[in-house]
């Protein structure tokens, strides 16, 4: 055998995958070889090597074009690009890249070439590495995001399967559900070799600040004057967990009247302990953390249960703190032997916490950036898209986050009847729930035009009626979509990359080339700095803390600026990013519509057109990254050290109406001083200095005199 990086276990590995994929049993294709069974068992497990006559022997006897094809992979030496898993589905592509890369380097190394070409080399050497690793990573993932009680875990479950028979005959999801509030912390889940959780506990110190805030909600009747009305301090499926780990829990009996009367042992426990800090440690001290130090549990044979009984009872008492052994959770990842197969990929699912207001949290816009993240924004059906998907997708577009266009898609979740009662723009009504979903689909486009997602894919499901198989089809779709982008534009990137190395000697090409690169050149020129910037890297902030629950705000402001529903850091990157799309889109938006002008006009120069285009469009994401992570980083220190500044805004807290207000004026105010205003500066000083390397790093492509 060829390739001495390949090991005798990936080999054995592929061998019974191709044989498994024909329907061959190990004993039928040992008796083609006439071999014994054993051993060939050991020749698949990796613990026997196979010479290359071995090799040829069993592939011929597979006899699938995949196994002809094996032989020659295991002779491939790769020397540029990571090598890929001999089951890879893009072997091929990515061979052909790893090619493309070899003859870059080879055409960069003669001594006649010119700086520009070579730099040009090197930049589509670049391009080919960075899409060719999105290419190489199977591993996937599909979010579920939506408001709390839209019915995410329930239709994860009906997608997988995960449920179980209660003993009234009806179907129960293994993740627990209710009215919304019932999911305390991210779920995530995989496929593994048995049935298992696993759970990342929450920090020390994030556990005392959410007891902090329990206290709080009990000691006060009732909040400020005019935010009575909304969310109390603690989220409710939080308070439940607490109370549960505490033994806290109110409880119910009936009176002598007959009637219930509820009684709440915090409350009791409150009278005991007047002071806040002894409240709050004896709670932390009824909650047991120091023995809730377990992290997984797996289901075993001699259990009593099914594997989806026991993982239903067992992740509905971590989710609730009645396990005696599980702290907090932060997040908690269920395995499953089987899951959603898509090909050859590993795909996980995550169920996300339920969005209670419509605010730019930092876990989910994350998501919506990951390349590997197919985004399933989930709505119900009368209000579809609702006001949480609008928000997260204004949001998105305002900071160019271009993955929408590829891995976001829209999941109406409409319950019985909803559909039925649609009717068109004359007043008729629908005889069939297809007819509703399609004059709903017709809305929901319309909707969704202002974030150039008016085609966006788009399934309605109802959980308690509809067939799953359309579903899990969806799904499979949202998954391929993206592995077929990635295949797409390495695909475009090897063509013109072709293109340039054929046509690397032939003047006439080359001369256009140097006439379109001064058109280029010209209006880089003109464009030497971005626009002023318009407005200031903590607007977003402000704007995101005046729709915020008055409880989420003060919730944050206790710990600094930085909690899981509102994050200082996380809104200040969202704002220095935004300020560097309103400086910078119009002149990117410009540029690509030159070189698309010029490519009609001079064919010769397309290639060279198309990287001068692809590059300053990486670049700009590049750029605006780096804003992101700038604007993010730039005043962590000043919020660190700002004692006196969290110690006002929380004293604002139980002062009557107008809480928001006064925050917000802290917080302008704050802001408004000299020394955040100097860092402002420093931050357009640094979009300035990005956008003359880009330019600089683009212009260098162009040959001139």
């Amino acid at each position: 055998m060829g390739n001495e990086d390949i090991g005798d276990a990936e080999v054995g590995h592929r061998l019974a995958q191709l044989r498994e994929r024909v329907g061959l049993k190990q004993a039928d294709l040992a008796r083609k070889v006439t071999w014994s069974q054993a051993v060939l068992s050991r020749v698949e497990a990796g613990d026997r090597a196979v010479s290359d006559d071995e090799l040829k022997m069993l592939l011929a006897a597979i006899g699938t074009d995949d196994a002809a094809e094996l032989a020659a992979v295991l002779e491939r030496n790769w020397r540029y690009l990571p090598r890929p898993p001999l089951d890879h589905p893009d072997q091929h592509l990515l061979w052909r890249a790893e090619e493309i890369v070899a003859d870059l380097v080879a055409a960069g190394t003669g001594a006649d070439a010119h700086p520009a070409f070579r730099i040009r080399l090197e930049e589509y050497v670049k391009d080919v590495e960075r899409l060719a690793q999105l290419l190489l990573r199977r591993e996937h993932q599909i979010a579920f995001i939506g408001r709390i009680g839209i019915g995410k875990s329930t239709v994860i479950c009906r997608a997988t399967g995960l449920e179980v028979t209660d003993a009234q005959g009806r179907t129960v999801p293994v993740l627990q559900t209710g009215a919304g509030g019932t999911t305390l912390c991210e779920v995530r889940l995989s496929r593994g070799p048995g049935y298992g959780i696993k759970v990342e506990s929450r920090p020390l110190e994030e556990i005392r600040s959410d007891v902090d805030d329990f206290v709080d909600q009990i000691l006060q009747s009732s909040g400020p004057g005019e935010e009575d009305d909304i969310t109390a301090a603690v989220p409710r499926e939080l308070e439940r967990v607490i109370r549960n780990m505490a033994g806290l829990t109110q409880k119910r009996s009936k009176g002598a009247d007959g009637k219930f009367v509820r009684t709440d042992p915090a409350r009791e426990l409150a009278v005991e302990f007047p002071d806040r800090r002894d409240l709050a440690v004896e709670v932390l001290a009824r909650m047991g953390l120091h023995r809730r130090d377990r992290r997984d549990t797996w289901h075993t044979a001699s259990a009593s249960a099914t594997p989806l009984e026991w993982l239903l009872q067992t992740f509905a008492a971590i989710n609730n703190g009645r396990h005696p052994e599980f702290s907090l959770p932060s997040r908690i990842d269920i395995v499953v032997r089987d899951l959603i197969d898509v090909d050859d990929l590993g795909v996980g699912i995550i169920d996300t916490r339920g969005i209670d207001q419509p605010l730019g949290r930092a876990d989910l816009e994350a998501l919506l950036e990951d390349p590997h993240t197919v985004s399933i924004l989930c709505s119900g059906f009368n209000d579809a898209p609702d006001q949480a998907v609008h928000h997260l997708l204004r949001r998105a577009r305002e900071i160019n986050n271009l993955q929408l266009d590829t891995n976001a898609s829209l999941l109406v979740l409409a319950r019985p009847e909803e559909a039925l009662a649609m009717s068109d723009e004359t007043g008729a009504g629908v005889s069939t729930s297809e007819e509703g979903y399609e004059l709903k689909g017709e809305q929901v486009s319309t909707a969704l035009q202002p974030y150039k997602l008016g085609n966006v894919p788009a399934l309605f499901f109802n959980s308690r009626e509809d067939d799953t198989d359309p579903l899990r089809d969806f799904l499979r779709d949202q998954v391929r979509r993206t592995r077929a982008e990635f295949r797409r534009q390495l695909d475009e990137v090897l063509d013109q990359t072709r293109s340039l190395l054929d046509n690397a000697a032939l003047e006439q090409v080359r001369a256009v080339q140097r006439e379109a690169g001064k058109h280029l050149a010209s209006w880089i020129k003109l464009h030497p700095a971005p626009k002023p910037l318009s407005g200031h890297i903590h607007d977003a902030l402000l704007d995101e803390i005046s729709r915020a629950h008055s409880s989420t705000v003060n919730a944050t402001i206790r710990r600094n600026g930085e909690w899981r529903s509102l994050s200082y850091s996380h809104q200040l990157g969202h704002g220095a990013r935004r300020l560097a799309v309103l400086a910078l889109q119009d002149s990117i938006t410009e540029f690509t519509g030159v070189c698309d002008t010029l490519s009609e006009s001079m064919p010769e120069a397309r290639e060279l057109l198309f990287q001068a285009r692809r590059l300053m469009t990486s670049a700009y994401e590049d750029l605006l990254r780096k804003m992101q992570l700038n604007g993010l980083s730039l005043y962590r220190d000043q919020l660190r050290t700002a004692a006196q500044f969290w110690i006002d805004n929380g004293n604002e807290w139980g002062g009557g109406p107008g809480y928001l207000k006064r925050v917000l004026r802290r917080n302008q105010a704050w802001f408004e001083e000299a020394s955040r205003q100097e860092l402002e500066r420093q931050l357009d000083a640094f979009l300035d200095r990005e956008w003359r390397v880009l330019l600089e790093r683009v212009e260098a492509i162009f040959e001139q005199n």
